[in-house]
C-alpha cells in the first residue's frame, strides 16, 4: 500500500535524491487521506489522523504496486506478456492463489483507506472535491463489497480473499492521476505504451498470513475518466465512482475476462453495488459495451470530446507556445477559426503562455485576435504581452516593452524603393506599426484588407518615405511566379551581405537586415524571459519559421508549409485549413495521446 510502505520507500529512495514526478497524499485539512471506519457489532466514532503529505517517485511504482494487475482501456481489456512477478493483466490463463487467510475470533475490523493524488495532477477545485467525497465513498463501497462476500456462491471469483473477519484491519489505496502516470505503469508492468482508465493491483499474499489485509491499489486516470464521463453522460464523480467499484471488485477476485460467465457475474456485482449505494450510472462492463455499440455512429462527436475533454486536469508539457500567424494560426481566408480560437483559449486557461512570432506588425496581430475576442490585457495578445514581430526585427518583452529593434540599411531601402518605382512593382516599407508605399495598387490594398496590416500610407517620393521613420523591412508583392523567377534571384545578388531575403508567402519577398531572423528574435525573447528552449513548443509553416522550429523542444510544421520547413520539424501536422495548429495543441500539449496525424 502506498501509505503502509511510505517509511520504507523514503529510506530506500530519499526525496533529496530525485526530482522525478511524485505522488502526493491530499494534505489539506478538508481532504484527510486516512479514515479508519469500524465494521462490526460495536460501532465507534470515526477517527481521523492529522493531515500530512507523503511523496513517492512515480518511476519506482514497482516497489509499492503489488501482485495482481488489471487494466481497461477504450472499453476492451488488454493483455500483455507476464512480467517476472506474478501480475495478471486480465488474462484467461493466469495463476490464482486460493488459500484462505487464517480465521480469527469475530471482532471489529478497521478499514484504512488512502486517497492520494499524483503530483502532476493540478489542484483543480472539481478534482479536489471529488477526492473529498471519495474519502467517504471508498470505505462505504468497501464495506458493502465485503458484506456481499458473506455466504456468497460466486462460481468464478478467486476466493483468495473470503473471510475478512480473520484480519485485524484492511488497507486500500486509491490514486487519482493523469494519463502520463498510468501510461508509465502500463509500460512498466504490461509492456503496453498507452493510458488506461483504471488499474487494479493486488497486494494480498495469502502465504504471508499477515494480520493486515493489504488489499491493494486502485489507480484512476482523471483525464480518461473525464472524457468517458462526457461521452457517456456522467458527471466526473459518477464516472470515478464507477471506475473505483470496478477496480475494487478486481481486488476482491472478480475477473470478467476469464469467461463469459465471469463477465456476467462481475457485471451483476457492479450493478448491485452501484444500486445499493445509490450512485448513478451503469457498471463499467456494461458502460464499455454500450460505448462500443455507439462508437461508430458517434465517432466524430467522441473524437471532439476526446480532444476537448479533461483539459483542466492535465499539467501541460510546455510553458510556452511560439506560434506563427500566416499559414499557421490563420487559415487560407486569413482568419483564426473558431476551433483554433477555442484551443488557444483552453491552453491559455491552463497557464500556458501563447507568444506570437510573425512577420506581421503587432497592431495587425492585435486586430486579428480582436475578431475572435482573444485580444486585451488579460487575454492572449495585447500591447502588454511579449511577442516577436516583423521577422524578429521588433521584439517586445515583459509588459509589452520594446527590447529589440533592427533597422534596414537606408541605402538598401532606397535601392528597393527606386526599383519599385521604376518597375512598377508594389513595395511596402514597415516602420513599427505603420506601412509606407510609393503608389496605389490593389496588392498594396490587399495587405490591409486581407492580411489586416496597417493601411499603406502613400509617400510622394522616395526621400519622403525614408524620412518618415526608421524602416525595419520592405516587402515586394507580385505573383508567385514573378517572385520566384525575377525578384528573388535579382535581390539575392544585389544586396549581397548588406541585407537578407526572406520568403514567408509565395507571392511576397521580404528584404530584412542581415543577421536577423524570426528565430533570432525568439532567442532574444527567451533570454529576456529566462525561459529555456526545452520549455517551448513552436508551430509554423514558412521558411522563416525554420530556425524557430529547430530551436524549440518540439517543432511542428503544418502540412501546407514549405518542404524545407517540414524537413526540419519534429512533427508534421494537419494543414492550416484543417485547424492544424489547434490539433497540434490538443494532441501534443493538452493531451497525452500520441501525435498521430503526421504525414
Amino acid at each position: 500500500m502506498l501509505l503502509h510502505l511510505s517509511t520504507l520507500l523514503r529510506t530506500i529512495h530519499p526525496r533529496a535524491n530525485t526530482t522525478r514526478p511524485m505522488a502526493r497524499y491530499i494534505s489539506r485539512a478538508t481532504l484527510i487521506s486516512i479514515t479508519p471506519i469500524p465494521i462490526g457489532n460495536t460501532p465507534r466514532p470515526n477517527s481521523i489522523l492529522p493531515p500530512q503529505t507523503h511523496r513517492f517517485d512515480a518511476s519506482k511504482a514497482s516497489l509499492f504496486f503489488g501482485r495482481r494487475f488489471h487494466a481497461l482501456c477504450g472499453g476492451r481489456w488488454r493483455t500483455g506478456p507476464r512480467p517476472s512477478l506474478r501480475i495478471c493483466a486480465a488474462q484467461r490463463d493466469y495463476r490464482r492463489v486460493r488459500r484462505r487467510a487464517p480465521k480469527r475470533k469475530d471482532k471489529e475490523l478497521e478499514l484504512n483507506v488512502s486517497i492520494c493524488m499524483e503530483e502532476e495532477l493540478p489542484d483543480d477545485p472539481e478534482i479536489l472535491g471529488v477526492a473529498e467525497l471519495l474519502r467517504i465513498n471508498v470505505p462505504m463501497a468497501l464495506k458493502l463489497a465485503f458484506d456481499g462476500l458473506k455466504d456468497s456462491e460466486y462460481k468464478t471469483r478467486d476466493n483468495a480473499i473470503s473471510d475478512v473477519g480473520g484480519f485485524q484491519s484492511v488497507e486500500l489505496s486509491l490514486m487519482l492521476c493523469n494519463d502520463e502516470f498510468i501510461r508509465k505503469l502500463n509500460k512498466e508492468w504490461r509492456d503496453e505504451d498507452h493510458a488506461t482508465d483504471v488499474l487494479s493491483m493486488s497486494q494480498h499474499v495469502p502465504e504471508l498470513r499477515l494480520p493486515i489485509l493489504m488489499l491493494g491499489d486502485v489507480v484512476i486516470s482523471v483525464e480518461t475518466a473525464v472524457r468517458q464521463a462526457e461521452e457517456r453522460g456522467h458527471t466526473l464523480l459518477d464516472k470515478i465512482r464507477i471506475l473505483m467499484i470496478h477496480g475494487l471488485l478486481h481486488l476482491l477476485g472478480f475477473d470478467h475476462e476469464i469467461s463469459e460467465e465471469a463477465e456476467v457475474e462481475m457485471e451483476k456485482e457492479e450493478e448491485l453495488l452501484l444500486k445499493s449505494l445509490g450512485w448513478a450510472g451503469k457498471g463499467l462492463i456494461q458502460s464499455a459495451s454500450d460505448a462500443e455499440i455507439n462508437a461508430i455512429s458517434n465517432e466524430d462527436k467522441q473524437d471532439d470530446r476526446k480532444r476537448e475533454g479533461s483539459l483542466r486536469f492535465y499539467k501541460p508539457k510546455f510553458k510556452y507556445i511560439f506560434c506563427d500567424m500566416d499559414g499557421t494560426l490563420l487559415n487560407s481566408k486569413t482568419q483564426i477559426s473558431s476551433t483554433t480560437a477555442k484551443a488557444l483559449k483552453e491552453v491559455s486557461s491552463r497557464g500556458v503562455k501563447i507568444v506570437i512570432a510573425t512577420g506581421k506588425t503587432r497592431s495587425a496581430v492585435i486586430n486579428i485576435f480582436k475578431m475572435v475576442d482573444l485580444a486585451g490585457k488579460d487575454s492572449i495578445v495585447s500591447e502588454f504581452s511579449p511577442g516577436v514581430f516583423c521577422q524578429g526585427l521588433l521584439v517586445y518583452g515583459k509588459q509589452g516593452r520594446e527590447i529589440f529593434k533592427g533597422n534596414l540599411d537606408p541605402n538598401v531601402c532606397r535601392e528597393a524603393c527606386l526599383y519599385s518605382w521604376e518597375n512598377r512593382i508594389p513595395l511596402i516599407a514597415y516602420s513599427e506599426d505603420r506601412c509606407f508605399t510609393l503608389f496605389d495598387h490593389p496588392l498594396v490594398d490587399s495587405l490591409h484588407t486581407v492580411y489586416h496590416e496597417p493601411k499603406g500610407e502613400i509617400m510622394p517620393s522616395v526621400e519622403h518615405l525614408l524620412a518618415a521613420g526608421d524602416i525595419q523591412k520592405v516587402i515586394f508583392m507580385d505573383t508567385a511566379e514573378g517572385v520566384a523567377t525575377t525578384l528573388r534571384p535579382y535581390w539575392s545578388g544585389a544586396i549581397r551581405d548588406r541585407a537578407a531575403v526572406v520568403q514567408a508567402q509565395p507571392d511576397m519577398l521580404e528584404i530584412v537586415p542581415p543577421g536577423t531572423s524570426k528565430g533570432g528574435g525568439v532567442k532574444f525573447l527567451l533570454d529576456h524571459l529566462g525561459v529555456t528552449p526545452k520549455e517551448i513548443m513552436a508551430i509554423g509553416d514558412g521558411e522563416n519559421d525554420i530556425e524557430m522550429l529547430e530551436l524549440a523542444s518540439l517543432g511542428i510544421a503544418l502540412s501546407n508549409g514549405s518542404e524545407k520547413t517540414k524537413a526540419v520539424a519534429n512533427l508534421i501536422g494537419a494543414s492550416n485549413d484543417e485547424d492544424g495548429a489547434a490539433d497540434a495543441i490538443y494532441r501534443n500539449l493538452l493531451m497525452e495521446s500520441p501525435y498521430n496525424t503526421c504525414l
